[in-house]
């Protein structure tokens, strides 16, 4: 585990490293209450080193705090742009890939045009806000609508906080589960050949 400093505190980065050269890196952040343990995450990371990957787990500093409920989302993409950007230095000259889930994939899909991942990795992306009181539930598509590069989105078919749909550039893949995506397997199993077919490209 190595600490990072960011404009909001030190965050954790929990850092696997292949024995040899990586072929790229993976960023992943985590729910808003959670860490960097949640199953969905070790599914991916599983898969990434498979694939020859270095994989970087980022528990953001207010977590790092022991603090459950996050900032405001200003402060939780500028902690994530720091610490993506020290990795880039830890890391050199290596494509890389962004995700997260839940509340750690609207971060890597608000920060993906400023920090040019080559593909986003969206785990439980939550598509509708927790209702209001007066029951409206403000619609977050347009943060992972907006990425221009290659998404691959693996949701439970149970999500209560909805699905998002396949376009030109996304993937989906719906998994037995709710939003907690519990099936570590299965989710290793959907990344695995999507970051395949991302490296794939990056070196034609």
């Amino acid at each position: 585990m190595i600490t990072v400093e960011t404009p909001h505190g030190a965050a954790e980065v929990h850092l696997d490293e292949p024995g040899g050269a990586p072929r790229g890196l993976l960023v992943l952040g985590h729910g808003a209450g959670g860490g960097v343990e949640a199953p969905d995450l070790l599914g991916a990371r599983a898969a990434a080193r498979d694939a020859g990957l270095a994989v970087a787990r980022v528990l953001q500093p207010y977590r790092v705090a022991g603090r459950r409920a996050p900032p405001p989302a200003a402060q939780l993409d500028e902690a994530w742009a720091a610490v993506v950007r020290h990795l880039g230095r830890t890391i050199p000259d290596v494509p890389q890939v962004h995700g997260g889930r839940s509340s750690g994939a609207r971060v890597a899909c608000r920060g993906a045009a400023a920090l040019a991942p080559v593909a986003v990795l969206a785990l439980a992306f939550p598509l509708l806000a927790p209702a209001r009181k007066d029951g409206t539930r403000p619609d977050r598509g347009p943060e992972i609508d907006a990425v221009t590069v290659p998404v691959l989105a693996v949701s439970g078919e149970r999500d209560r906080f909805g699905v998002p749909a396949p376009t030109a550039t996304r993937e989906v893949v719906v998994l037995a589960g709710d939003h907690s995506l519990k099936a570590r397997g299965p989710v290793a199993a959907a990344v695995g050949p999507w970051l395949a077919r991302v490296l794939a490209r990056e070196t034609v």
